[in-house]
């Protein structure tokens, strides 16, 4: 029989193992933006033989750095915004209103999650094009102001709260709007925090998406401007390429981990 203490320890080194395998990918990256030319073709798995910025001052003289992570940031944040916005009383009439057909609905909702973005980029860019909005921040906002996934996880969030006390709102005078954007977000506040997150960085790191709905350097966001590093010069500058990734990474990695605590409580009260 295999002790309490004999499986903490096996779990502890499992997940000390995962750590590594997660960790590697993002060590190798930030090694290799302090290198040389020289150094990456003459030993590529060495540690740098000093730590040498010159790859991110190339980067910020290569890019207009505050611009694309000042419209990347606003691009995410509208996205995020809009999405809590619609998918809340979505949420709350799947999860707290008696109406007919409420299952079609919620299965209809669920069938969304099977539609890759890939599926749909044509339909909208001649619908963008048509409007006049292609090479907009609107063009790059408006497609995601409705998230399905949203909708599912808060839904499933709101089945863990008593109806007493939507109840007690009603009885009180509440408008279904002030139970929806009042009363609901303090009792929400993990998954929407949870949600949140997940938004913002899958928007951050968004490429294919603003490749197809820009066309020029207007509304140009961070990781396209991060791609574009492997197109100057004078073959493949990888120190630069990386030291572009880390920058690009590093604003995610620092909001989830001021966050990740309301992302694993969000996550784990849907869980079932």
């Amino acid at each position: 029989m295999i002790g309490e203490r004999s499986v903490r320890r096996l779990a502890l080194a499992f997940a000390l193992m995962a750590a590594v395998l997660w960790l590697f990918p993002y060590a190798w990256m930030l090694l290799t933006s302090l290198k040389t030319p020289q150094e990456l073709l003459k030993a590529p798995v060495a540690l740098p033989a000093s730590l040498r910025l010159s790859a991110y001052a190339e980067v910020f003289r290569a890019l207009p750095i505050a611009r694309y992570v000042g419209l990347t940031t606003l691009m995410a944040l509208l996205i995020a915004g809009l999405q809590i916005a619609v998918a809340l009383p979505a949420a709350y009439a799947l999860g707290k209103l008696d109406f007919r057909l409420r299952g079609a609905a919620f299965a209809l909702v669920l069938s969304a999650l099977l539609i890759p973005a890939e599926l749909r980029f044509v339909p909208t860019f001649t619908l963008f094009s048509a409007l006049g909005l292609v090479n907009t921040l609107a063009a790059l906002v408006l497609p995601f102001a409705v998230s399905a996934f949203g909708t599912f996880l808060l839904r499933q969030a709101l089945l863990s709260i008593p109806n007493s006390l939507i109840e007690a709102a009603r009885l009180d005078g509440a408008s279904e709007l002030y139970i929806v954007y009042r009363v609901l977000p303090p009792l929400l506040a993990p998954s929407l925090i949870a949600f949140f997150l997940i938004s913002f960085v899958h928007h951050w790191n968004d490429y294919f998406w603003p490749l197809v709905m820009t066309i020029d350097d207007q509304v140009r966001t961070l990781p396209l401007g991060i791609a574009l590093l492997r197109e100057q010069g004078s073959g493949v500058r990888w120190h630069i390429i990386m030291a572009g990734s880390t920058l690009l990474s590093l604003p995610a990695l620092a909001l989830f981990g001021f966050t990740q605590k309301y992302l694993m409580r969000g996550l784990g009260s849907n869980v079932g």
